[in-house]
């Protein structure tokens, strides 16, 4: 199904709007974000997202029959979990950063904005761009499907050491360092200032290059999984959007609940690399004529299945050692 350009049109003013609303009315003064806030504001882009979804099967269904519209908001759900879920760990990675350069939490909101706006312009040259791939080279999807059969695997052997993170170290922050000057004034919550008539980049833009920098390397993960599901560009970068767009009160949702996520790593270990095989076995059914498929609706079931086990043995887990601790001190 060909979607109008009054679609786009459309989705692309609402996310514009919505945007600006956020800056500009919801979050004007620079104001720490507190958890139940963020909790509040994290349901409201669910909401809005579920909401999208019913109007694509209505919407779809109306022009080219409810069965296609079933599909496309099917894509659309399990595409937006899988954005949702790959999300998060980028989160932790967020807080890393703030913590390095010692980001006041007033200021956080302002920069995650700008630096999910950011993330949005590159998620739609990544999307176009991994559609056209597929649609020319049908072997891309065993690369892709590869990719990320490799990244699950990786990132479940991988340790990580916090205390090494050192973002200065990046090779953008140091190109960065060499072509402007960077000051250490971070008493003014600006990204450049001016300083004896020479503009001067400070600790807040660096730390959002860092932010789009690190998006930049989770989307060469999100984008191919959320291919797996649909190459349908609209609903590919619709579904990213939506997740994208609830990011910053997801991040401030993280400071309380971030118990919950301990084995997140885990999951999404596991979610990368079913997809993965998803990818690649489906590919290679459709390429040989065979009957075998892996549907949307089971990965959308085995997502599920991961992201809850890990929350609910985050619990389990937590409780344990609570436990452990109150029997030490009788």
């Amino acid at each position: 199904m060909e979607i109008s350009i009054n679609f786009w049109i459309g989705f692309v003013v609402f996310v514009l709007i919505m945007l600006t609303l956020d800056l500009y009315v919801f979050h004007k003064k620079n104001t720490a974000v507190k958890v139940k806030e963020a909790l509040l504001w994290s349901a409201f882009w669910i909401g809005l997202a579920i909401v999208f979804n019913i109007g694509i099967y209505f919407v779809v269904g109306n022009i080219a029959g409810y069965e296609l519209g079933r599909q496309k908001a099917l894509e659309f759900l399990t595409g937006y979990l899988i954005e949702e879920s790959l999300s998060v760990d980028n989160l932790f990675v967020f807080i890393m950063i703030f913590g390095f350069f010692k980001i006041e939490p007033r200021f956080q909101h302002r920069i995650l904005f700008w630096g999910i706006l950011g993330a949005i312009i590159m998620r739609g040259v990544f999307i176009f761009a991994g559609v056209a791939l597929i649609e020319r080279f049908a072997w891309v999807m065993y690369i892709f499907g590869a990719f990320l059969v490799y990244t699950g695997i990786h990132m479940l052997v991988e340790k990580k050491d916090e205390s090494a993170f050192n973002p200065n170290e990046n090779l953008i922050i140091r190109i960065f360092k060499k072509i402007m000057p960077v000051t250490d004034d971070m008493t003014v919550p600006h990204f450049f200032v001016k300083k004896n008539g020479i503009h001067h980049a400070t600790p807040f833009f660096v730390v959002l290059l860092f932010i789009e920098a690190s998006d930049l390397i989770f989307a060469v993960d999100s984008i191919p999984a959320v291919l797996s599901v649909s190459k349908d560009p609209f609903i590919v970068y619709t579904s990213n959007i939506f997740a994208i767009l609830g990011l910053r009160s997801l991040y401030f949702a993280l400071h309380g609940i971030m118990e919950f996520f301990h084995y997140l790593k885990y999951a999404l270990s596991g979610i990368l690399t079913f997809i993965g095989l998803k990818m690649c076995l489906n590919e290679f059914s459709s390429e040989f004529g065979y009957a075998f498929h892996i549907s949307n609706f089971t990965s959308l079931g085995v997502i599920v299945a991961f992201l809850t086990a890990s929350i609910l043995l985050s619990i389990v887990v937590k409780k344990r050692q609570e436990r452990s601790a109150k029997n030490l001190l009788k």
